[in-house]
């Protein structure tokens, strides 16, 4: 075995050895971290459902007592999502459903869409989206209160050609200079709405 051999194998014997080393060590940390990573990240979810419910209008676990949904054009998911129940007493108050608008400006939208056990909707919230910082980050609870205006409204106060943006001859409101985004939750908070109505009675019983 010559010298230059002897010397290609002992760095890649090494290169080995601290590469094996290294997803141990890596690993490791995460199997320690991930416990609490998991914890972190329950309770940012539940804060984002519970926004979408009235303060006080359940006393469950919605986490622990989430319901697998189905794929489904009316809630726009690419694969399953959840709904969360939510109930007071022993009884059914309402559901989070996970929907997504697929047509936003930069593409997904992703909402959580609380609907009350009588149809009206809750609250709806964005979870993820890519849309332009600073003129589409509207369709953010933290800096600014326009996807509160759906609220309260539901399938028999909102005839079909009102779920619109005004532009368009609806009754939703819309930023200057940035309707595609407006619309494309509108249009999947409508849709939402369209899914609970069809499975009212599975979603609230328990049995989806």
């Amino acid at each position: 075995m010559t010298r230059t051999l002897r010397e290609t194998l002992s760095t890649a014997l090494t290169l080995l050895v601290f590469s094996v080393v290294g997803a141990g060590l890596l690993s490791g940390a995460y199997t320690l971290t991930r416990p609490a990573i998991e914890i972190t990240e329950q309770a940012e979810k539940l804060a984002l459902i519970s926004q979408t419910l009235p303060p006080g209008s359940f006393d469950n676990d919605l986490v622990g007592d989430a319901r697998p949904l189905p794929v489904d054009a009316l809630l726009g998911l690419k694969r399953p999502g959840l709904s969360y129940v939510a109930q007071k007493a022993g009884k059914t108050t309402a559901v989070v459903l996970e929907a997504a608008a697929p047509d936003g400006y930069a593409g997904e939208i992703r909402l959580l869409v609380g609907i009350h056990a009588d149809g009206r909707i809750a609250g709806v919230r964005v979870t993820a989206h890519r849309e332009t910082p600073g003129l589409g980050d509207y369709i953010e609870i933290a800096k600014n209160q326009w996807i509160t205006q759906f609220d309260g409204h539901s399938l028999a106060d909102t005839p079909v050609e009102r779920w619109q943006v005004r532009k368009d001859g609806g009754r939703f409101d819309s930023m200057a200079g940035a309707t595609i985004t407006p619309r494309a939750i509108v249009k999947a908070t409508h849709k939402a709405l369209k899914y609970f109505a069809a499975h009212r009675e599975a979603l609230l019983g328990g049995h989806p």
